[in-house]
């Protein structure tokens, strides 16, 4: 078992690097205060191949395969957090839903443009009633009238909402096998009745905002449903197993970046003539704060190198976004103490970050969600894999 990257992805790591210093660094704080959506940059990541490393080349992708999308959601998050959406909205979430369950036509017209940064996406499913069981939480509904679907309802929590050009969309189809969920790609700026008003979160980036989005007799046409009517749940589910791949990745990146400026920190304050990392128990955070997440670094690695080989995910994609949350909690928790006071201003790196992890920890899925697929898989209750699972690039279609 060899547990170094290849060197093409060493390199993708390297220019992700580059990208975030030269490019998205000296503008971001602009970008934050008037608010305004990054286009510019999200298409020079499209562009630079960030966003289609899951993709055949065929569709502008590279075919790296998911392992890549985990060293770039990885490297991103580490270097700059609020960019680290973009590997929903643009690689997993949005674009590679269209590609594993779409038509041909609807892949084309879609999957291109969103992994080169012409099309902005977005993901909504999650509603004011709630996000971890769509099953039950769904009260939007879809009327079909002919040719075309009417939608009504609200959702919540919805990244890039305000700018997006397109997104697969959650609704129930009264009547419909599946408890009538469907899927549905949706065009905001194209058809009435779209709106989304921008949520503010402490900490958390602005300009790449969540949304609370409003429909009101929202027109699709029903050459754009994804799937069957009633197949929304089945879409939904394997969705999140990809979104899990990159939030646990994500979280590695930002537990990593944690520990990068404690260890910074703890060499240079000084308490009694020396450097605050010479104590015993500064130490003992920071050890504690590190192996962790290496742990969960390898653990979302493992996620990626299992769907490259088309195996099912879910229970491996599961245990890794609970223990990433757990490292990079436990890291920001060691920040926050070794910086002491300073962690508490406004323009201290450790508010954003502790921001951060807080947000994804409830991505993709709480800690008490992930701990009870987890446990009711161990003592047998439930398969964690017993979902079909559908991986497109490595031709599984169960």
């Amino acid at each position: 078992m060899d547990f170094a990257l290849p060197e093409e992805l060493e390199a993708v790591r390297e220019s992700v690097r580059r990208f975030v210093e030269r490019e998205w660094l000296p503008v971001a704080d602009r970008y934050e205060e008037s608010g305004t959506f990054p286009r510019a940059e999200i298409r020079r990541m499209g562009e630079a191949g960030f966003f289609g490393a899951a993709f055949p080349e065929e569709l502008g992708g590279s075919a790296l395969g998911f392992l890549a999308v985990s060293v770039i959601a990885e490297e991103l998050s580490r270097r700059a957090p609020e960019l680290g959406y973009c590997m929903n909205m643009q690689a997993m979430t949005c674009p590679f839903t269209i590609f594993n369950w779409g038509e041909d036509r609807q892949v084309r017209a879609f999957v291109p443009d969103l992994i080169a940064g012409r099309r902005i996406g977005m993901f909504p499913l999650t509603e004011p009633g709630g996000g971890s069981d769509p099953r039950s939480s769904i009260r939007t509904t879809a009327r079909r009238e002919g040719g075309i679907y009417r939608l009504d309802g609200a959702k919540m929590f919805i990244t890039f909402a305000h700018a997006a050009d397109a997104g697969i969309l959650f609704a129930r189809v009264p009547g419909a096998p599946g408890h009538g969920i469907t899927a549905f790609i949706v065009e905001p700026k194209r058809h009435p009745g779209f709106r989304a008003h921008g949520i503010r979160m402490s900490g958390l980036s602005w300009a790449l905002r969540a949304n609370a989005l409003f429909l009101e007799d929202f027109r699709v046409p029903v050459e754009h449903r994804l799937g069957a009517e009633g197949e929304g749940l089945r879409i939904a589910l394997n969705a999140l197993e990809y979104g899990r791949l990159t939030v646990s990745a994500r979280l590695a990146g930002l537990a990593r970046a944690c520990c990068d400026l404690a260890v910074a920190y703890a060499r240079e304050r000084e308490v009694g003539g020396r450097a605050i990392g010479r104590y015993q128990m500064v130490q003992e955070r920071i050890a504690d704060a590190v192996v962790m997440a290496d742990a969960a670094r390898l653990m979302a690695y493992r996620v990626g190198w299992a769907m490259d080989r088309g195996l099912p995910a879910n229970r491996i994609a599961a245990r890794a976004k609970y223990f990433a949350t757990m490292a990079a909690k436990k890291a920001a928790a060691a920040l926050f103490e070794v910086h002491g006071g300073y962690a508490l201003a406004d323009d201290c790196p450790v508010r954003k970050l502790r921001a951060y992890v807080d947000m994804l920890t409830v991505g993709e899925g709480t800690e008490n969600v992930q701990r009870i697929l987890i446990a009711e898989d161990a003592l047998g209750y439930r398969d964690a894999d017993r979902h079909p699972s559908r991986n497109r690039l490595r031709r599984r279609t169960d």
